[in-house]
C-alpha cells in the first residue's frame, strides 16, 4: 500500500476536484482526499511518500496515435526542418553511413513550411509550398533508394532507385485513391500521393515482429517521459502482434485500445470480434475507415476547390454508402467506427453514414456505440452540431492546428475559420478526445495543451491573441479531452480519465502545476515521475 501526501492534487474529478493525498493498493486508488483521513483507513504495511507540494494529475492519453510508426521511426532521419536545404543536409549524412543499395528512410518533411529556394546540392529547391523532385535525392544519394514520408503520412518523396525498385515509370498509371505526381511533361517527380505510397513502401524490406516489438518497448520510456500513460493505436496487425506479444511477457506497461483496420471488418464480424474485448492493458476499440486524405498533400476531400486549384476538390476515398456497409457489419457484432476525416465534404459523407447507422442501430435492437470521426480538421457550419446531436466523439490533435495554420490558410482560404473547431464541438456538445497522430506530430500532450489554450507557435506567431482565438480552450477543457474524454472514448470511463476511488493507479507528477504557471511554460513541462498500475515506471 502506498499513501502519497503533501501533495497538490487535480483529480480531474468533479465530485472531488482537489485534494493532497492519495491512498493506492495494488494497481488501484483506495481513497483521495486529506492525509489524516486517508491514514485512518490505511492498514498494514504503508509506504507514506511526501511529495513536497508537487503536482499529481491523472495520466495523460493520446488519443490517435500510429505506436508501431512512431516507434520505427524514432531510428528514421528527422526529416522535420525548416528549410529544404537542412532537410536535404540531415539525408546526405545517412548516406554517408550507410552501405550502397541499402534503404535510406526517413520522415516529417512538410513543403508548406520551407522557407528557403536554392539547394545547396545543385539546382533550384522550389520550397513555397511546392513538391520536392526526385532529382534532388538522386544529386546525394545516387546508390541508394530513398523514401521519406511527409509529415502528414498521406505524401512520399522517393529516389529514381526507389522509383525503379517499385518499377514506377513515366506511363504507371496511379492506383485508386492515389497518385504519382507528375510534372508538366509528364514525367514522374518523385512525389507520391496517398495509396501511390504503397507502390514503394511495399518493396522496402518489412520489419519483423520482434523488431517491432523491442521498438514499442523502447518507445514506452519516451512516451512515459512526456506524461503518456495510455493511447489509442491506429496501426495494423503487426503491431497488434507486437502488443499482444508483449503483454504476453508483462512488458506492455502503457494501456493501449487497439483499433482495427475496414479491411479487416468481414474477418472480425466472422470471429464475432467486438469493442471492449481485451483486458485492462489491451482492448479493442474501434474499426478505423478512412474517408479522404489531409491537407499538406492537398488531398483532404472538400465541398470547394483548393484555393488557386480550380480543379482540385481532393481525394474523396469511398461515399457514404460505402461505408455504411463497413459500419454496418461492424455494428452487427458490437464493434463501434471510427473514420479519418479531414475535409468538409468528408466530414459531411461520415455524419451522413453515422445519422443512417444510428437508425440501423435503432431498427435492429442494437447498441449505440461510441462512434467517432478522426480529426474533424474543417468542417461546413451546417455540419458542425451534428456531432454532438449524433452521439458522436471528435477525436483532435490540437498541435494539428499550429502546425497547420499557415498552409491551411493558403490552400483553403477564408474557410479556414471553420477548421480545428475545437470549442465550436465543445459548445455544441460534442465529447471531446485528443491526440498527436504521431508520428504526424509529436505526441508530447503539453505542447498539445499548449495548442489548445493559445493557438499559437512557440514562437508567438501568428500573434499574441492566436490563430482564430475564438476556438480557445481553457487548460480544464483540454486536459479533460487528454483523460476522461479519451477515456470515455475508449468504453474505459470507470477505470481511467481522472484519480478517485476504485479507479486504476495511473498518474504523473509535475514538478510545476500546469494551472498556475505561464502558457509558454507548458511547452517545455515534462513530468518527474510517472505511475502506471501503482507501480513507478519512472522516477
Amino acid at each position: 500500500m502506498k499513501l502519497l501526501y503533501n501533495a497538490n492534487i487535480h483529480t480531474l474529478d468533479l465530485s472531488n476536484p482537489k485534494a493532497d493525498a492519495i491512498l493506492i493498493a495494488r494497481e488501484r486508488i483506495l481513497a483521495v482526499g486529506e492525509r489524516d483521513k486517508l491514514v485512518s483507513v490505511a492498514h498494514g504495511k504503508v509506504e507514506k511518500i511526501d511529495m513536497k507540494g508537487k503536482t499529481i494529475l491523472p495520466g495523460l492519453t493520446d488519443a490517435h496515435i500510429h505506436i508501431q510508426h512512431y516507434a520505427l521511426g524514432l531510428s528514421k532521419i528527422d526529416c522535420e526542418t525548416k528549410t529544404k536545404a537542412e532537410c536535404l543536409q540531415r539525408v546526405a549524412e545517412k548516406v554517408k553511413n550507410t552501405k550502397p543499395n541499402e534503404w535510406v528512410l526517413g520522415h516529417g518533411w512538410n513543403q508548406n513550411e520551407w522557407t528557403d529556394s536554392p539547394s545547396p546540392f545543385g539546382g533550384e529547391a522550389r520550397g513555397g509550398g511546392e513538391f520536392p523532385t526526385k532529382e534532388e535525392l538522386d544529386a546525394i544519394a545516387p546508390n541508394n533508394p530513398v523514401y521519406l514520408t511527409a509529415k502528414s503520412l498521406h505524401a512520399a518523396w522517393a529516389n529514381t532507385t526507389a522509383l525503379k525498385l517499385a518499377n514506377i515509370t513515366d506511363n504507371t498509371p496511379n492506383p485508386k485513391d492515389g497518385a504519382i505526381e507528375r510534372d508538366t511533361s509528364g514525367k514522374a517527380t518523385g512525389i507520391l500521393l496517398e495509396t501511390a505510397m504503397g507502390l514503394v513502401s511495399s518493396v522496402i524490406p518489412e520489419s519483423t515482429i520482434s523488431e517491432i516489438e523491442a521498438a514499442i518497448e523502447s518507445a514506452q520510456k519516451k512516451l512515459w517521459s512526456m506524461g503518456i500513460t495510455s493511447i489509442h493505436d491506429f496501426d495494423r496487425r503487426e503491431s497488434f502482434m507486437a502488443l499482444q506479444s508483449l503483454q504476453l511477457k508483462n512488458k506492455l506497461r502503457l494501456r493501449v485500445c487497439k483499433n482495427i483496420p475496414v479491411e479487416s471488418v468481414e474477418e472480425a464480424n466472422v470471429l464475432g470480434l467486438r469493442t471492449g474485448f481485451g483486458n485492462a492493458w489491451l482492448w479493442i476499440g474501434s474499426v478505423k475507415a478512412f474517408m479522404d486524405g489531409a491537407l499538406g498533400p492537398r488531398t483532404a476531400a472538400m465541398f470547394q476547390p483548393y484555393e488557386n486549384e480550380p480543379n482540385n476538390k481532393g481525394i474523396l476515398n469511398m461515399d457514404g454508402e460505402e461505408l455504411f456497409e463497413h459500419a454496418r457489419k461492424a455494428a452487427d457484432v458490437g464493434l463501434s467506427m471510427t473514420v479519418h476525416a479531414i475535409g468538409d465534404k468528408a466530414n459531411h459523407e461520415v455524419l451522413n453514414t453515422y445519422e443512417q447507422l444510428r437508425e440501423y442501430e435503432t431498427k435492429n435492437n442494437l447498441p449505440h456505440l461510441r462512434h467517432r470521426i478522426e480529426h474533424v480538421q474543417i468542417i461546413h457550419p451546417d455540419d458542425a452540431p451534428r456531432l454532438a446531436k449524433l452521439n458522436v466523439i471528435a477525436s483532435m490533435q490540437p498541435i494539428h492546428a499550429t502546425s497547420d495554420m499557415f498552409a491551411a490558410d493558403k490552400l483553403w482560404g477564408e474557410r479556414s475559420k471553420f477548421s480545428y473547431g475545437w470549442r465550436t464541438q465543445l459548445n455544441h456538445g460534442a465529447m471531446l478526445a485528443f491526440g498527436s497522430d504521431a508520428p504526424v506530430e509529436s505526441p508530447n500532450p503539453f505542447l498539445g495543451l499548449h495548442a489548445a489554450i493559445t493557438r499559437r507557435r512557440a514562437d508567438g506567431s501568428p500573434s499574441v491573441e492566436g490563430w482564430y482565438p475564438e476556438e480557445k480552450l481553457s487548460l480544464s477543457e483540454a486536459l479533460f479531452a487528454y483523460t476522461y474524454g479519451a477515456a470515455y472514448t475508449a468504453n474505459v470511463e470507470n477505470r481511467l480519465g481522472k484519480l478517485a476511488e476504485n479507479y486504476l493507479a495511473d498518474l504523473i507528477v509535475l514538478d510545476e502545476d500546469p494551472f498556475q504557471v505561464e502558457p509558454n511554460d507548458l511547452l517545455h513541462m515534462k513530468p518527474s515521475s510517472v505511475m502506471i498500475n501503482g507501480e513507478w515506471v519512472l522516477q
